[in-house]
């Protein structure tokens, strides 16, 4: 399997994810989603459209052939997410319940390094 086919396959898969998680933030009750994430609903509503969106910035940029550089950005604005839900989930649930916004985390981070630009190196430190 290629490493472009892998990578749509995860993007996908990851997209079904937030869609999914972000429409759960809209059709929950109120007492019932905040009982699981002791978070202001307004704040909950919020991080529910960064992931639908996030999750069509995974897919319609490459889906579309438009604007290709926007998906690991979308990945990018999700890996926050996945960092704020790993804290959350550790306080409340522990570490056990934390792995799987970890593991969801690391890929994303695998897609923003497949689908970054070309030419788009990540540099640490400064050449003289």
């Amino acid at each position: 399997m290629t490493k472009n086919r892998i990578l749509w396959i995860v993007q996908w898969l990851l997209a079904l994810l937030f869609l999914l998680a972000g429409a759960m933030k809209f059709i929950l009750p109120v007492d019932e989603m905040t009982k699981q994430m002791p978070l202001p609903v307004g704040f909950l509503r919020f991080i529910g459209v960064a992931e639908i969106l996030g999750a069509f910035g995974l897919i319609l940029p490459g889906l579309l052939r438009i604007r290709p550089g926007l998906t690991p950005l979308a990945a990018a604005g999700l890996v926050i997410i996945m960092i704020g839900a790993v804290i959350v989930t550790f306080n409340t649930g522990g570490i056990k319940a934390a792995v799987l916004p970890f593991i969801t985390g690391l890929l994303l981070v695998y897609v923003i390094h497949g689908r970054r630009p070309s030419g788009a190196a990540i540099r640490i430190g400064s050449e003289a």
